[in-house]
């Protein structure tokens, strides 16, 4: 397999998109740690169980993970690179 060589560090430019996105999915992420450790909904604790608020920070974390999955796969912008 080919490498490509580094030419420094890339300069990304993130959207307030980008930083909801990144946000919610943390969000996910610290609810799933303690309902794998400690079988704790830490969403579910705040909002209640099953209600609607519940349902909306779910739905919006889901949302969140799969924007960050396409980004993730989306070929850079071309652009000039970042020299040092």
């Amino acid at each position: 397999m080919a490498t490509t060589p580094s030419l420094g560090t890339a300069q990304v430019h993130r959207t307030p998109l980008d930083w909801i996105a990144g946000t919610l999915v943390i969000i996910g992420a610290l609810n799933w740690g303690p309902i794998g450790l400690l079988q704790l909904d830490v969403v579910a604790a705040i909002f209640g169980s099953g209600t609607v608020p519940t349902r909306i920070v779910y739905v919006l974390v889901g949302i969140a993970g799969i924007y960050c999955l396409v980004r993730a796969f989306m070929p850079p912008k071309s652009g000039p690179v970042a020299s040092r």
